[in-house]
């Protein structure tokens, strides 16, 4: 799948285990630069890859965007909570590599996302996004129809300051306005 203003060689595909390096070096340059996760020590190869594999085993899509060969960003879907009334109700995680941002990157990869879990019939998207000064985050969800739901004032401590939780929720398929499937 392509995005308009995307990089015409971006190219989003299911994540595989050759994948792992690269995303847990962008996801390390986030825990050590940036607020958007609440980590404080970048986990290993093998940490994301247990990671993965449980998204994976959930039926649910763990993707990559890819750009002249390179991985450069990914972006996953897990359940909101473990308690199965929250089984249509799924939280995105999104990171791109610096290099990667401003370029409608995250937009293609985050539409791509959200596109799967509508038809794995997912009714509720959330999106948990540490540091309320995050814009960009803020942004690309917004841009894809995402609306503030709620801020958890000083939720965490990173760098020496306090940091707030911007809450996001999108509607995806019927949403609220049909019964559930049973099951």
């Amino acid at each position: 799948m392509t995005h308009p203003t995307a990089p015409s060689r971006a190219l989003v595909r299911p994540s595989s285990p050759d994948d792992l390096p690269a995303i847990a070096s962008i996801y390390a340059w986030h825990v050590e630069n940036g607020t958007g996760t609440f980590e404080l020590a970048a986990p290993s190869v093998d940490e994301m890859a247990r990671r993965r594999d449980d998204v994976l085993a959930k039926g649910l899509p763990w993707l990559v965007v890819e750009i002249g060969g390179a991985v450069l960003g990914y972006a996953y879907a897990n359940q909101f909570r473990p308690r199965p009334a929250y089984r249509y109700c799924l939280e995105d995680s999104i990171y791109l590599a610096p290099e990667a941002c401003g370029r409608g990157v995250g937009r293609l990869l985050l539409a791509e996302l959200l596109a799967r879990c509508e038809a794995a019939g997912a009714r509720q998207m959330l999106a948990v996004i540490g540091d309320s000064a995050n814009a960009a985050s803020i942004g690309v969800h917004r841009a894809l129809g995402f609306e503030r739901s709620g801020v958890i004032d000083a939720a965490g401590w990173k760098f020496g300051r306090w940091l707030d939780v911007v809450f996001m929720q999108k509607s995806l398929g019927l949403g609220a306005s049909a019964a559930a499937a049973a099951g």
